[in-house]
This record gives structure tokens, C-alpha cells and sequence, in this order.
């Protein structure tokens, strides 16, 4: 399934983590994924919200430099080699991944969910492989 993901420029400055994590929580906003990357002079805060459109405005507001970009959401199996398993059916459909994160479903018990990030024009196809390999966003 693609999905909505925001990822936020936050810089390395003390407490800026905390201060974007406060701002979605205080407009009860439940975040459901995050990874943070570092460079030199930069932090890129990625999030997955309920309500992505409502986050964007309210970090824009809050004058926050952010995009948004679609990623895949991709249920697995919470076991050794469930990952492998959708990794192996994109390489042999040519399918190359920027970058992903998993998280661990507390709904789900024995699921696990990939946020995979690949080429825009990709994003489809991938979606469509997965989903005739038997994989989609809700269960495996």
C-alpha cells in the first residue's frame, strides 16, 4: 500500500526533536513510525501519522521546512527472514530500495510493518508486485 510519509528537516539543535514530537502530540496526533538520519549539519526527521495533510500544515505554521513523498507500507511476518522474503521479490523484479525502516505492530500481534522508500516511478509497480506475492499494508 503507498502511504503518506513526512520527513522533516530538524537540524542538530538541541531539543528540536523534542520540540516537532511535542507540536504533533499537542495536536493529538498519533505517530505510528519514525526514523531520524543524521548529517553533518542536519537531522531529517521521517514520520508516518494518522493524519498526514493536518501535520504538514501544522509544521508549516510552525515554520518547518518538510516534504512529503509516498513510501510503501508492506505488512510482514515478525520473523526471522520476513523481511528477506519482500527484499528478495523486489531485487528480482529490479526494484531498488533508497531506504526503509520497520516497526513492529502492537494491533498485529506477529506482524511487523517495512516502510520502504523506492524511485517514484517505481512506486506502483513495486505495490502491485507485493500485492500478487500475497503481501499488502493490513496483513501477510
Amino acid at each position: 500500500m503507498i502511504i503518506k510519509q513526512i520527513s522533516i528537516l530538524i537540524g542538530n539543535k538541541m531539543g528540536r526533536l523534542a520540540e516537532v514530537t511535542e507540536i504533533i502530540a499537542d495536536n493529538n496526533i498519533n505517530m505510528s513510525a519514525l526514523t531520524l538520519a543524521e548529517t553533518p549539519d542536519n537531522g531529517v526527521l521521517r514520520i508516518i501519522v494518522d493524519e498526514p495533510d493536518k501535520v504538514e500544515k501544522i509544521l508549516k505554521q510552525n515554520n518547518m521546512t518538510l516534504s512529503v513523498s509516498n513510501v510503501l507500507s508492506v505488512c510482514i511476518d515478525d520473523t526471522p527472514g520476513g523481511l528477506a522474503k519482500i527484499l528478495r521479490i523486489l531485487a528480482d523484479n529490479n526494484i531498488n530500495i533508497k531506504y526503509l525502516y520497520v516497526f513492529v505492530s502492537k494491533q498485529d500481534s506477529g506482524k511487523a510493518y517495512a516502510v520502504l522508500r523506492v524511485k517514484k516511478e517505481d512506486a506502483g509497480r513495486a505495490a502491485e508486485i507485493l500485492k500478487k506475492a500475497g503481501y499488502n499494508s493490513n496483513e501477510q
